[in-house]
């Protein structure tokens, strides 16, 4: 197992405690989509639901495809052949409300790139009109990297985020692995999608407090997490009072008798 690295793991450590001390403005937030695998035409894929949990409070905002069909009396078996107009409104009412919330922070797990991410739900509302409102990239914070940062590369088994959950005994109820969101939207589970999304965004925030007080459970050891090294030992005794008092006491006493002696 790789040990991490201590620069970019203290970096890591100071990141998540600043997010945890603005929590009040910072969102916890994922999304479901079709399957972006497989896909030779290069169709962007459609987003089935999106949620956001407020870190401090735990309140959420939920965006989803059956639920804005219910608002707009679209039957549910009318779903799929009014797909982009649905997705558009859904889409519609995200923007408006990360616009109406600027300068939040976002708290998120891969969401990184244009296959899945920020600029993925960006470009997907570009290509159904809309003038989606960025979010700039130092508001946008990935746990998912945090934690290799702050536990080395080999910290969990893969998919890790669902060995996570076994490691620290999360019960994962309405979770949808990858593979299994891809089949539930060819099954048209949308609601399905949905409850998943919402349980992700509960599961993100509890291992990211778990990670802030150091109590989430990895299979990095603790001499992996502080690099093997002998000067981290003497870092991690100096940091402790009661050994650094010990020091103390004991660097006076040998001065006494240095004295005594000269």
């Amino acid at each position: 197992m790789t040990a991490p690295n201590p620069r970019r793991q203290r970096e890591a450590r100071n990141l998540l405690d600043r997010i945890f001390e603005d929590a009040a403005n910072v969102w916890v937030i994922h999304y479901s989509c079709e399957s972006f695998y497989d896909r030779p035409e290069g169709r962007s894929p459609r987003i089935t639901s999106i949620a956001a949990r407020k870190l401090d409070s735990g309140q959420t905002v939920s965006f989803s495809i059956h639920q804005v069909a219910e608002r707009r009396g679209v039957p549910f078996a009318e779903i799929a052949a009014q797909y982009d107009e649905l997705e558009k409104r859904m889409l519609d009412e995200f923007f408006a409300h990360i616009g109406s919330h600027r300068g939040m922070k976002y708290l998120h797990w891969n969401m990184r790139d244009i296959n899945y991410g920020f600029a993925a739900i960006e470009h997907r509302y570009r290509v159904l009109g809309g003038d989606p409102f960025v979010v700039d990239d130092q508001h946008k914070h990935d746990l998912a990297r945090m934690f290799i940062n702050i536990y080395g590369v080999g910290y969990i088994g893969h998919p890790r985020l669902e060995k996570l959950l076994e490691k620290n005994s999360i019960q994962p109820r309405d979770f949808l692995t990858g593979p299994q969101e891809a089949e539930a939207f060819e099954q048209g589970n949308y609601v399905g999608l949905h409850q998943s999304t919402l349980r992700k965004i509960d599961v993100l925030a509890n291992i990211a407090g778990r990670a802030h007080d150091r109590s989430l459970k990895v299979n990095t050891t603790w001499w992996e997490m502080h690099g093997g090294r002998i000067r981290t030992v003497a870092e991690w005794a100096m940091e402790h009072k009661v050994l650094t008092f010990i020091a103390s006491v004991a660097s006076v006493v040998g001065l006494v008798f240095a004295i005594a002696a000269f």
